[in-house]
């Protein structure tokens, strides 16, 4: 209920009015308590009072006055908690404390008591509010155990906390109805988690099997809350925002699509939401944050990493909302602990969360593989009950062009990334003054956690031991539908693995679905493709069967209305040329456009926010060479290839299940050859499908996944190469990868210098782990006998083999993409 100087605007109404009212009063200065006291006195109450015939007490909101003056009263008063709020002044519409209010030396949400003074005369800078009531036996009985202490003759210390708590609550959301959602922020958080009695028992357990005294391990509870918990500001939020908004609006044009939040703010009402965007940028948290600010959502909780919490940046994104874990838990019981149950406590009082699951920026271009470790966190809290369910909302980001690229590149040739301070900090706000189009901010459709944890086989019962942060990624599959009451506690856990990893991955597709192609993803990709310069004439004959495929297949796309005349094409390659990426000679007849020097892993960073929708595409494309050239069977060749191509390939994209991979391969095909189902396995399903595959004008395959393939043939090279009794230490393995793909670049093996990149080392090396290339086969001694010897020479033997073989079969693949380039069109030299 909210009530501005005795004008009642009543959000509740209770049945009978009680026989007695006590308002509990927050009030910081002796004008708040006057302009309170007045408010009462002209019968503010007046929703709940009869006349004057209901007494009316007044306590001040403090702990300590309850417990001595509420807690044991033996009648059943109403609660009603009352608060003043001061209000910026009015500016265009809008109240939002700006830079010039800090020249008044006061925050005009929060006063001092001069200006307080000086605002009470003004009625539209000033309103009483009441939070929502209720009956003091309500309140016992949504407190029983801190009321039980109290009533078996304890202390009503914990009682008395918990009411004040509900009070602050309750004011706070009578609060935002008149300031708004965006200004949602916690109050109280570290004093309620540490008064939660089933919290301080799982304390006392870990007391227990530590062997630490329990005073001990509640005082680094209290230092890790206190670390932990975003203290957030509204005047801060309001500050950093407007701080933050000009760095960037002279750098992009945020385009959002805003229907997608309609359904999102229907939900809020009822779920917490959990943002869970692409991370392609620093800027990332700031472009999302304003997007949801300007439709008025409340703040979101951002899980962000340490390297961020420097001085200023550090305390300043704390109070708007960050929240700082460390990177690394090891054993300390004592933190999880805590991490899971502030994660709970924010899922439970509905507060909205966001964070980057791919665990950190991308370095490609494309959405990382996810890391499972906080969505475990969320899953333990809808196991426990401690939320009725959680709604995670894929985000897509997309930026036409990124400012930052240039150290991106740099780390992925095998550069050292520059740390995170003051002199970053300068370079990054330095760095954003240049004009960079267009930042596309998607919503996907939102996912039910406890829905898909339930799909994807989770039993959803309480976890049997805390689930660590950072568990193992482990390929996702759908769990079997087994009778999990006979299942022991391994089993369980290993079904909530797996169902959180199906939710993430759910995630990543959701975001990939609403992503848009963007004209620069679109230049870079026709670029990358040819080994020369092309004309603008060229370039366009190059996208114009693109852009039809993608008109034909209704992908979400930007502007792309611009590539389709030479205009508005020749304004998309100068902006290019401007960031370094293409190169424009125009000494000849006519200007010709090809990728800078250098600049490859900058031009595929912008292929690749958009290289997903083309994956099927160029899989076909293989797997068609794959059946021409083969002796027997050709279309069980084909599909075979289709699906080999798929698991080589699971590490860098998010494939659909077999049955819908197979309907995507047909789909695809049909663009091909409309008439593809109506041929005869016996004439092999069109024997000109060769001819139907130029005639469509494009070729996808080495546009796309050729420097994929690159990548794994260099790993898959140097592990043939390799004793399989030496040990392999990843990051000296991934420094030589660097090392010999730059020869092999040098000697023209490797076809592009986006190849040598340490990401895609990384997932290479994933790959090959996950066919069991990377074991190591040693001879340990204690076994000398003749039988034992010859195992582990068989074992050496094999392990050579296989290696020998996966890099025979990425050669293949290899020739088979430089085949798809010489049809493609592009690559026809002009006569």
């Amino acid at each position: 209920m909210i009530e501005h100087h005795g004008q009642s605007r009543t959000g509740i109404q209770r049945p009978t009015t009680p026989r007695s009212v006590v308002a509990l009063v927050d009030a910081a200065s002796s004008v708040e308590r006057r302009l309170v006291g007045t408010w009462l006195a002209d019968n503010g109450l007046a929703a709940y009072v009869e006349g004057s015939t209901t007494p009316v007490t007044q306590l001040d909101l403090d702990a300590g006055a309850i417990a001595t003056r509420l807690v044991g009263r033996r009648d059943d008063p109403l609660v009603v908690p009352v608060r003043v709020v001061w209000l910026p002044g009015e500016r265009d519409g809008v109240r939002r404390t700006t830079f010039a209010d800090l020249a008044l030396f006061t925050n005009p949400r929060k006063p001092n008591r001069l200006a307080q003074r000086k605002l009470r005369e003004s009625a539209d800078r000033h309103l009483v509010l009441t939070g929502q009531p209720a009956l003091l036996s309500e309140l016992r009985a949504n407190n029983p155990e801190a009321a039980a202490l109290f009533g078996n003759a304890g202390t009503a210390e914990p009682f008395a906390r918990a009411i004040a708590r509900a009070a602050v609550v309750a004011l706070e959301r009578a609060e935002r109805a008149v300031i708004g959602d965006r200004y949602k922020v916690p109050r109280l958080v570290a004093e309620e988690i540490l008064d939660s009695p089933e919290f301080l028992r799982r304390l006392e357990l870990i007391a227990d099997r530590t062997g630490a005294t329990p005073h001990e391990v509640h005082r680094r509870a209290e230092k890790g809350l206190n670390e932990l918990v975003a203290a957030q500001s509204r005047l801060v939020s309001d500050l950093f925002t407007q701080a933050m908004r000009p760095v960037h609006a002279s750098t992009w044009k945020v385009d959002t699509d805003v229907s997608g939040l309609t359904p999102l703010r229907d939900l809020n009402r009822r779920y917490p939401l959990v943002f869970l965007p692409s991370h392609r940028s620093y800027v990332d948290a700031f472009v999302l944050g304003d997007v949801l600010a300007r439709n008025d959502f409340p703040p979101n909780h951002v899980i962000g990493g340490a390297n961020l919490s420097f001085w200023p940046m550090g305390p300043i994104a704390r109070r708007t909302g960050t929240v700082f874990i460390r990177r690394s838990f090891g054993d300390d019981e004592v933190y999880k602990a805590v991490v899971e149950e502030y994660f709970a406590y924010l899922l439970a009082k509905r507060f909205n969360m966001e964070w980057y699951f791919e665990g950190g920026r991308t370095r490609t271009g494309k959405l990382r593989p996810p890391r499972y470790g906080l969505l475990n966190y969320l899953a333990a809290a809808v196991r426990a009950e401690r939320v009725e369910d959680v709604m995670l909302v894929p985000v897509s980001i997309t930026y036409e062009r990124l400012n930052e690229l240039g150290a991106i590149a740099t780390e992925q040739s095998g550069g050292k990334k520059k740390p995170e301070g003051l002199t970053w900090l300068a370079r990054y706000v330095r760095s954003q003054q240049h004009s960079a189009g267009h930042v596309y901010v998607r919503f996907g459709t939102a996912l039910s956690a406890r829905e898909r944890l339930t799909a994807h086989g989770d039993p959803l019962t309480a976890p049997p031991t805390i689930i660590p942060l950072h568990s193992a990624d482990r390929t996702p599959h759908t769990p079997p539908a087994e009778d999990t009451a006979e299942l022991d506690d391994q089993d369980v856990l290993e079904l909530e693995r797996k169902a959180v990893q199906r939710l993430a991955f759910e995630v990543a597709v959701g975001i990939n679905t609403v992503t848009p192609i963007s004209v620069n993803a679109l230049a870079t990709l026709a670029l990358l493709g040819v080994e020369r310069a092309l004309t603008l004439g060229e370039v366009r004959t190059v996208l114009a069967p693109v852009l039809g495929y993608i008109e034909k297949r209704a992908l979400p796309c930007g502007e792309l209305s611009a590539l389709r005349d030479e205009q508005g094409l020749a304004v998309v390659l100068e902006q290019l040329s401007l960031a370094k990426v293409v190169t424009i000679y125009r000494g000849g007849l006519q200007p010709v456009y090809s990728i800078e020097a250098g600049a490859h892993l900058e031009a595929a960073f912008y292929r690749n926010s958009a290289v997903h929708w083309f994956v099927s595409r160029a899989v076909l494309e293989l797997a068609i060479l794959a059946g021409i050239g083969s002796d027997s069977d050709q279309l069980d060749t084909g599909w075979h290839e289709a699906f080999r191509l798929r698991d080589l390939l699971k590490f860098e994209f998010f494939f659909p299940e077999r049955t819908e991979f197979a309907e995507q391969m047909t789909a695809e095909m049909l663009l091909i050859d409309p008439e593809w189902h109506n041929h005869t396995r016996r004439d092999t399903r069109g024997a000109d499908i060769l001819g139907k595959l130029t005639e469509s004008g494009f070729v996808m395959a080495h546009r796309v996944v050729r420097s994929f393939f690159d990548a794994q043939l260099v790993v898959a090279e140097r592990l043939a190469a390799r004793d399989p009794a030496d040990a392999i230490d990843r990051k000296r393995f991934t420094e030589e990868c660097v090392a010999v793909g730059k020869q092999m670049l040098l000697q023209q093996r490797l076809h592009s210098p986006e190849s040598v990149s340490t990401e895609l080392f990384t997932s290479a090396m994933k790959l090959a782990d996950n066919h069991g290339l990377l074991e190591v086969v040693a001879d340990d001694g204690a076994d000398e006998s003749e039988a034992a010897v010859a195992e582990v020479a068989h074992r050496r033997a094999e392990l050579i083999r296989r290696r020998v073989e996966f890099a025979d079969q990425l050669r293949t693949i290899s020739v088979r993409i430089t085949q798809a380039a010489t049809l493609d069109p592009s690559n026809l030299r002009p006569r």
